[in-house]
């Protein structure tokens, strides 16, 4: 394929993941963008008024961010695996997959399609957050950074969920028993400082924890870990993630009949 077809290719996977999520949009951007007001309701102005302040900040500050990326997680997440898993159920994936279209650009394509929304709902909480808190932005760079990276990190994962289900039911184990449980565990809705020594240390194998604290760094200034090696935990994440991928694509036999 000439740079220009390689381009055509991926500006259609992309506009039709986009398509595909906006035309629904009434199911895929609203209900997180509920949810995630009913967060900062219970735990931001409920019970954080009562819990205090956290790492210097009021709770309903400290919280934001993690809500926020919380969003572009499952968000990021969820639209690649039901979109590429939909196209491997219909058979309409051995289509791309037999078509001159290098599998780096089919990677690419559902992979974008999944920031696009990632980003979308993340925007959209953050909006609603204003009504809630003032959120001044400690580091632009860091904070774009990081928000894309997750968006990138998770849309891949999304991906292998879809390559290894085999129902429609399996494409739901991973984010119920995997990832709201690390979610929930990465620092969220607490600093890690407050865990025993132990189980701090424990924490830090969590991906979503190096995650979190880099956004809340972006956007307070606070962190609580160390946040070039978060970001470079990130990347390696990111790298690892896209070349199992592609490999899966290229010479998994679940693909192929």
């Amino acid at each position: 394929m000439t740079p220009a077809q390689k381009y055509i290719a991926f500006q259609t996977i992309v506009v039709r993941e986009i398509r595909r999520f906006m035309r629904i949009w009434v199911q895929t951007l609203v209900p997180p963008v509920i949810t995630m007001s009913l967060y900062f309701v219970i735990f931001g102005k409920l019970i954080g008024s009562r819990i205090g302040d956290m790492g210097g900040y009021s709770y309903m500050e400290f919280v934001v961010p993690g809500l926020i990326m919380m969003s572009v997680i499952t968000n990021s997440y969820s639209n690649v695996v039901s979109s590429f898993y939909g196209a491997k159920f219909a058979n309409n994936i051995e289509e791309l997959l037999v078509s001159p279209t290098p599998n780096w650009i089919i990677l690419a394509g559902f992979v974008i399609g999944g920031v696009a929304r990632g980003l979308a709902v993340g925007l959209l909480v953050t909006l609603v957050s204003l009504f809630f808190t003032r959120l001044q932005i400690y580091s632009i760079p860091v904070t774009v950074l990081v928000v894309f990276l997750t968006a990138v990190l998770f849309s891949i994962g999304g991906l292998i969920n879809a390559i290894y289900a085999n129902s429609f039911d399996d494409i739901s184990i991973v984010p119920t028993f995997v990832l709201t449980p690390l979610t929930y565990l990465g620092g969220v809705f607490y600093s890690i400082e407050l865990l025993p020594e132990f189980w701090a240390k424990v924490s830090q194998a969590n991906p979503v924890l190096y995650v979190v604290n880099t956004f809340r760094y972006g956007v307070l200034g606070h962190s609580d870990i160390h946040v070039g090696y978060a970001i470079g935990m990130i990347l390696v994440a990111v790298l690892v993630g896209g070349a199992f991928a592609l490999h899966q694509l290229t010479y998994s036999p679940r693909l192929r009949n």
